[in-house]
């Protein structure tokens, strides 16, 4: 399997900017001139709708811009504080199989969060991550959004460590009204960023393959 790019952006990236650089590195991945990536990064605060997501998700004026994406799904926040992954990979180097692929995304979410001791689950009909609280309910800490183009992904996930969750109060996140949000630092944890993109880099590699810092030349 060849080896993908690894990039971490440390600055806030503008999410039409993202989009932009996206689809030009999935069609440089098409034609074979370019490798797969996995892009690390945060958003300043924007509200996403995907191709799913119903106007009456949208529950007050928002405080933030709204960007109409390509990808899957319903309505999502993205802001500082929250780990931003598009995931760049050629599908058909890897079954051509749409649904295992995000459950593979899934399932490599999972297997961070159990390395920082928590207990991540998914849910049938719910496409992303939850967890189980105390008082019996249980609130999304992960997102999937994808889209495939000639069987290049992009896109991706994104993970809540230290967001500002007030922030979702706008819409209902990814069409799920009876559930809230969580992060890593809502259930008590402080881990840094740079302890987070480790760990989502080991269990990446135990997934899809070996990674290269993109700065880095083979």
């Amino acid at each position: 399997m060849p080896i993908i790019e690894w990039k971490i952006t440390d600055s806030l990236v503008p999410y039409k900017s993202s989009v932009e650089a996206m689809e030009q590195r999935v069609a440089a991945i098409r034609t074979g001139v370019a490798r797969e990536l996995v892009w690390l990064l945060e958003h300043p605060e924007i509200y996403t709708r995907g191709t799913s997501a119903n106007e009456d998700e949208l529950l007050r004026k928002p405080r933030f811009p709204v960007f109409e994406t390509g990808r899957g799904g319903r309505y999502t926040y993205h802001g500082p504080g929250q780990r931003v992954i598009y995931v760049m990979l050629d599908l058909r180097r890897r079954g051509s199989d749409i649904r295992a692929y995000v459950r593979d995304l899934e399932q490599w979410l999972i297997d961070s969060l159990a390395d920082f001791g928590l207990n991540a689950e998914r849910r049938l009909g719910r496409v992303g991550i939850w967890i189980p609280r105390d008082d019996g309910c249980e609130a999304k800490i992960g997102a999937i959004g994808v889209r495939v183009r000639r069987w290049v992904s992009f896109h991706g996930v994104s993970l809540n460590v230290e967001p500002n969750l007030d922030h979702y109060s706008d819409i209902v996140p990814c069409g799920v009204l009876d559930h809230g949000v969580t992060s890593i630092a809502d259930l008590g944890l402080k881990i840094k960023m740079s302890d987070v993109d480790f760990v989502l880099r080991q269990n990446f590699e135990k997934n899809f393959g070996a990674t290269i810092d993109t700065d880095r030349k083979l």
